[in-house]
């Protein structure tokens, strides 16, 4: 119930650093633990609250650290673990959480687990991985698919069996039928969270547990080319099972042995089919991230009737989340354009639930275009040619308009956005209209602003390109309204009676303006407004 939460993982605002572009600090043009520490005043400063790190465990990095060769150690690309330890010690010492990126279902092919695994059929370890003699023709054992492209199945000829690997052959998964490898992951995450990690966002955590009749997944009929050559089959048989759910309760009861800690999944299906991760009685992750507005389309109706079924499939209790960027997905700013931009930033601070911020997306970075001898990204590189490639929402920071963007001395591993002369944090500080400055007069009425963090959401009559909601807790109530068009828009509420005063125009000049039944809104605007009343009919 609204009012009744104080976890700071409800309240706060989650911030996702891609650490190998957010600041280098050793010339090697990689960025790293210590960067992020000299960054850390930048992150005080805009008014986040917690730090998600993508993968710093050491890794070969044939996917970039979601190959992981030993979760209880720190790449040497990144640092060390003192190098860690103080990153932890100084997040907490301005009251930022620290949450790492753990991947358990799979590892890499370098982890001494696998090496092990794959030395005889005997081996105790054998069983840790998912093994499959050949078909009768000697090929693969069923016909499950690669998400990264081809078959998921790769031989080894020394034991004449194939290996299961959801991803890149390079990427094993692990099976988590055995009970002794979730004992082990469980280990995994009680180094951590007793080294002072305030939680983990579990990555591909849907595809923990595959048929253990390995039947075939079935042909999906609407599959075409042109489109992923994994969607060739619906995959039935190794996604989201059934028992994916005990395998999550297992680690969050470990999670549970330490105060105040929390457990996030990455979760890319239907919203329906999303809830059940919160798991029976809530005893699943915290919340499994709500990607719904990575891929919906920009517009007002749209945007409302995706909202409402979001909310209304929330299990009692459940704590909703919203996010508008990621590692995996095109930027914000290319995909919706930069007008809309601002827009985004006040819906992505005023609905209810946790706000997760990409890096960069605070100052409109758009999708780098990345040409075909600087692509560094293996699932572009299995699957060329239909514009699935990572790197461009991946390039480093844009700190100022120096070399490299200020985030390095050195060449950048990958290129920097051609506009980062212009687009960088040091010139946006100086602009007090500029998004950046959005962001954090955003963050700072939300933190002032309980109904903003607490408060129930009401969804409002609106037509056209109006998107239009409340929010409310006790005696504060806040209209949110926003022009997802380039045209004005004029608002007038059915009650006369409503009055109030805008709080924060996205264009940053209408602050204190008085609101009397009705505001009128230019193109591409959005405003957050204190009313006397919420339940409208306009």
């Amino acid at each position: 119930m609204a009012g009744e939460s104080t976890n700071w993982w409800k309240t706060g605002i989650i911030y996702q650093i891609y650490p190998r572009s957010f600041q280098d600090s050793n010339h090697d043009g990689v960025g790293d633990l210590r960067g992020i520490i000299h960054r850390l005043p930048y992150l005080i400063e805009l008014g986040v609250d917690a730090i998600w790190l993508s993968p710093i465990f050491t890794s070969p990095m044939v996917d970039f650290g979601y190959d992981i060769a030993d979760y209880t150690d720190v790449d040497p690309l990144f640092g060390n673990l003192a190098d860690l330890d103080s990153l932890i010690e100084a997040a907490h010492r301005h009251q930022l959480k620290l949450i790492l990126d753990l991947v358990p279902n799979h590892t890499s092919d370098q982890h001494p687990w696998f090496i092990e695994s794959k030395t005889s059929r005997i081996n105790p370890k054998r069983d840790w991985f998912i093994w499959r003699d050949p078909a009768p023709d000697g090929g693969p054992p069923n016909n499950w698919l690669s998400e990264f492209g081809g078959s998921a199945w790769e031989f080894d000829p020394n034991t004449n069996q194939y290996y299961y690997h959801t991803f890149l052959s390079a990427q094993p998964d692990l099976n988590w039928r055995n009970p002794t490898v979730r004992n082990a992951m469980h280990d995994v995450i009680r180094f951590w969270l007793r080294r002072g990690v305030d939680g983990f966002r579990v990555d591909a955590v849907w595809y923990l547990i595959k048929d253990d009749q390995f039947r075939d997944n079935p042909i999906n009929p609407d599959f075409h080319r042109g489109t992923l050559p994994r969607d060739a089959l619906i995959p039935l048989y190794t996604a989201d099972l059934p028992e994916v759910h005990d395998a999550i309760s297992g680690m969050r009861k470990v999670l549970d042995e330490f105060p105040d800690r929390v457990i996030l999944g990455e979760i890319y299906l239907p919203i329906e089919r999303l809830v059940a991760y919160y798991g029976r009685n809530l005893e699943g992750v915290h919340f499994p991230y709500n990607f719904a507005l990575l891929t919906a389309k920009w517009e007002a109706r749209s945007l409302a009737q995706l909202i409402d079924k979001y909310e209304a499939a929330l299990p009692l209790g459940g704590w909703p989340n919203w996010v508008l960027g990621n590692h995996d997905r095109p930027r914000l700013a290319t995909r919706i354009g930069a007008d809309q931009a601002r827009v985004a930033a006040m819906l992505l601070m005023t609905l209810r639930g946790t706000p997760t911020l990409y890096y960069g997306d605070e100052i409109g970075m758009r999708q780098v275009d990345i040409l075909s001898e600087q692509v560094r990204d293996p699932f572009e590189k299995n699957v060329p040619g239909i514009g699935i490639g990572r790197d461009g929402c991946r390039t480093p920071m844009q700190w100022d308009a120096t070399r490299s963007a200020g985030f390095s001395d050195a060449d950048s591993w990958l290129p920097v956005a051609d506009d980062f002369r212009t687009d960088n944090v040091d010139c946006f500080r100086k602009n007090k209209g500029s998004l950046y400055w959005l962001y954090r007069r955003l963050i700072d009425f939300r933190r002032k602003h309980i109904a903003l963090t607490e408060g129930s959401y009401t969804p409002l009559k609106a037509r056209g390109d109006l998107l239009l909601f409340g929010r409310e807790l006790r005696e504060e109530r806040i209209l949110i309204a926003l022009n997802l068009g380039p045209e004005p828009i004029a608002v007038s509420f059915a009650d006369e009676l409503l009055c109030g005063q805008v709080l924060l125009s996205s264009f940053a000049d209408r602050d204190g303006e008085e609101v009397r039944a009705g505001i009128d809104l230019r193109g591409n605007e959005g405003l957050l407004m204190t009313v006397n009343r919420v339940g409208l009919d306009n």
